[in-house]
């Protein structure tokens, strides 16, 4: 199933300001997506191992994922953007079809940002 995505409308890019999904979701994901077992994997130094098969980003302050950059709910960054685990990159904002963005909406709750607003799926 595909998901619509917003266009894309340069410096417009609600995610660009908000973070939220960075802040206190754990982001776990398979082990071999790390650079210890691919080339231009996930920087390994910046995860910490969950399980058997399972590692996840490290957390610093307040639960926030430590490849953010920047101020949640004013101007952020990932720090890893392209090398990001898939967990992080599959993550659907809130103008994704059904349901997919209501983790968005939970997360951007959680951190007393407004929900997202006039935001248009294009077809």
């Amino acid at each position: 199933m595909r998901h619509r995505q917003r266009e894309e409308i340069p410096g417009q890019n609600p995610c660009m300001s908000c973070g939220a999904c960075c802040v206190g979701l754990r982001a776990s994901f398979y082990w071999a997506e790390a650079d210890d077992a691919v080339k231009r994997g996930v920087p390994a130094r910046l995860t910490v191992r969950v399980g058997t098969f399972r590692r996840a980003m490290r957390q610093g302050r307040r639960g926030r994922c430590v490849a953010l950059r920047g101020t949640p709910g004013r101007r952020v960054a990932c720090g890893i953007y392209e090398r990001r685990p898939s967990v992080c990159r599959n993550f659907q904002p809130a103008w994704a079809e059904g349901p997919a963005g209501a983790r968005c909406l939970e997360a951007r709750a959680r951190l007393g940002l407004e929900p997202l607003r006039n935001i248009r799926n294009t077809p």
